[in-house]
């Protein structure tokens, strides 16, 4: 009876969790998706612990209740602009986790007599399960090291280094034949060298990656966290874990090459290096302008708005680093009430998270029917009497466009240039994520607004009441 209700409660999790997905894909319906997901967790934890043995509980309890107390305390304090470096290093543990429960389910494989049946299948579940959450922890806690700015967000271009990842995947390879062909448990050597083998793997995968494609980097990584949860899972024989471990996997691997077809490229490109490796024209050195730019300040700006009858909007990082998505909010408001149509344009690798753009005018509110896809929107700048660029670059150059050299050429953009008139707000001049610089700025129609988003935002607004 007790086995039967575990294996129910662990039916239930599994639908919610599928629920929660599907909730997850529509603004609109992505909190009540949180609310399954967090549903199903608590039914899975339930019944995980409903089938152990007493005896475990004061262990359980010692490590489930600080783990619990430090996550909500770091989930409450953690702003729209840390999510990104908190997605990467949550991933990093469940990287970890699964090493750690490879090597016990190997030590307690062989404890007492070993198996006698089974054991070939045992020990590869072991060993693919440690090198895929070896390569996950060591990658996310570089992509984490890399989003929080401690080290250089530019990529590790070392002599020979697709040679160097071939040759530690072939060691890693040769490694777990030998180790699923050791007798008894005298495979711990072969084990130990391959996850220090693939724990340089991983920081080497990410480490050559750029900037500009963090964002898929991060979703890569949700992929690899998922599928070292479901090799976790076959270890210890839990099906809820596999199930969700496997959504978790695929769903991720789905966005990243969603997220790679927004930029144009593939997927190996990705992860072969990033943007701003070679060619194109780079930014000064000294951060001065490549050309002449026209400023604006921000009283015009609220009078060029506020004249206009067509507006899109481009958000981008520089929006979630000044906190400035509930004063724009305001100022949508009362451009709406005025009369002038306002839409939202976001490019699928805006921010350094996928969907952070979205998550980020979520928070205040914003009116999901004028938050528009790049390709729903593209085609509408032509006809916009307006288009404001908030902290975004990369995702508006037109050198993507027009300079096959470029390092960004053939990625997708949105062409805000079109526009009658185009305000670009940025804190300085300095280039954006692939280091390039971007002939946007220095257009005829093209007027810059320098300064903090949160405060010219809030020049904007007050300028509009007044």
């Amino acid at each position: 009876m007790k086995t039967s209700l575990i294996t129910i409660a662990y039916i239930a999790a599994s639908a919610l969790f599928i629920l929660s997905l599907g909730g997850l894909s529509k603004q609109e319906t992505a909190r009540r998706g949180n609310w399954y997901g967090i549903g199903g967790m608590l039914i899975a934890l339930a019944a995980t612990v409903a089938a152990m043995e007493p005896s475990g509980y004061i262990t359980l309890a010692a490590v489930l209740i600080p783990g619990a107390l430090i996550g909500a305390a770091v989930a409450s304090r953690v702003q729209m602009t840390s999510m990104p470096q908190l997605v990467a290093i949550l991933h990093s543990f469940v990287g970890l986790a699964a090493v750690l429960v490879g090597f016990g389910t190997y030590e307690a494989a062989f404890a007492g007599p070993p198996p006698t049946e089974g054991v070939g299948i045992l020990l590869v579940e072991i060993f693919i399960g440690v090198c895929i959450g070896a390569v996950t922890f060591t990658g996310s806690v570089i992509a984490f090291a890399k989003l929080q700015g401690s080290i250089s967000g530019r990529p590790l271009l070392l002599p020979g280094r697709h040679l160097i990842n071939m040759a530690m995947l072939a060691a890693t390879i040769v490694l777990g034949v030998l180790f699923v062909m050791s007798p008894g448990n005298s495979g711990h050597p072969y084990l130990l060298a391959a996850t220090i083998v693939t724990f340089i793997l991983g920081a080497h995968f990410v480490m050559a990656i750029g900037g500009a494609d963090m964002p898929v980097v991060v979703s890569m990584l949700n992929s690899y966290s998922g599928w070292a949860a479901a090799a976790a899972g076959f270890m210890l024989s839990n099906d809820l874990l596999i199930i969700t471990g496997a959504l978790v996997g695929s769903s991720g691997a789905i966005l990243s090459y969603i997220m790679c077809r927004g930029m144009n490229r593939s997927f190996v490109s990705v992860m072969l290096g990033g943007f701003g490796t070679e060619g194109g024209t780079v930014a000064s050195a000294d951060g001065l302008p490549a050309g002449e730019v026209s400023s604006i300040d921000a009283e015009s700006t609220a009078l060029l708005l506020q004249q206009a009858k067509r507006i899109v909007i481009v958000p981008g990082y520089g929006l979630a680093v000044a906190q400035a998505q509930h004063s724009l909010a305001e100022v949508v408001k009362i451009l709406k009430d005025g009369g002038t149509e306002v839409k939202f344009a976001i490019h699928p690798v805006a921010g350094r998270l996928p969907g952070h753009m979205n998550v980020l005018l979520a928070e205040a509110n914003i009116p999901y029917d004028i938050v528009f896809e790049m390709e729903e929107v593209n085609d509408d700048f032509t006809g916009t009497d307006v288009s404001w660029v908030i902290g975004a670059n990369d995702i508006v150059n037109p050198s993507a466009l027009d300079d096959p050299a470029s390092p960004i050429a053939g990625m997708p953009v949105l062409h805000v240039w079109e526009a009658r008139d185009t305000i670009v707000m940025k804190r300085s001049m300095a280039s954006g994520y692939a280091g390039v610089d971007n002939p946007l700025f220095y257009k005829e129609n093209t007027q810059m607004l320098f300064g903090d988003a949160k405060k010219v935002v809030d020049e904007i607004l007050t300028a509009m009441r007044s």
